[in-house]
């Protein structure tokens, strides 16, 4: 029985400990800056991103080959975001503070994925530069 206990909540510090740290990647990946070409592709007018903007960004992504051997998607962000538009759309006129959490999540995802759109664009330019340089 105690083992099965302590399995349980080891279980579940680590799951939350894996949750953390997924976050915490995503944050300081989105917490780069953004090039105006990105912005531009997306054919979003304003120079900030808001929780809306994600599903262009997130087409724009499917769009950008990716030339790296390294894959980049968007799988478990695309869910997040659908988790967390559910939420913001349940809270929204009930629950302020939780709409506007959810709104700065959706904010995140959209500018993760405008980051990765970047980075693909950016390899993707140089490596056809060193095509052309040979």
């Amino acid at each position: 029985m105690f083992s099965a206990m302590l399995l349980a909540i080891s279980s579940v510090a680590l799951a939350q400990f894996a949750v953390y740290y997924w976050r915490a990647v995503v944050g300081q990946v989105a917490a780069q800056s953004i090039s105006a070409d990105v912005l531009a592709a997306a054919r979003l007018e304003n120079t900030t991103l808001n929780g809306r903007d994600f599903r262009a960004i997130a087409k724009l992504h499917e769009l950008t080959p990716n030339l790296e051997r390294t894959a980049s998607s968007l799988g478990l962000v695309r869910c997040y975001y659908q988790l967390i538009n559910a939420v913001g759309l349940a809270a929204s006129g009930r629950v302020t503070a939780v709409a506007n959490w959810a709104e700065r999540e959706r904010m995140l995802c959209a500018r993760y994925a405008a980051v990765l759109v970047d980075r693909r664009l950016q390899s993707n330019l140089a490596q056809a530069a060193a095509i052309r340089s040979c």
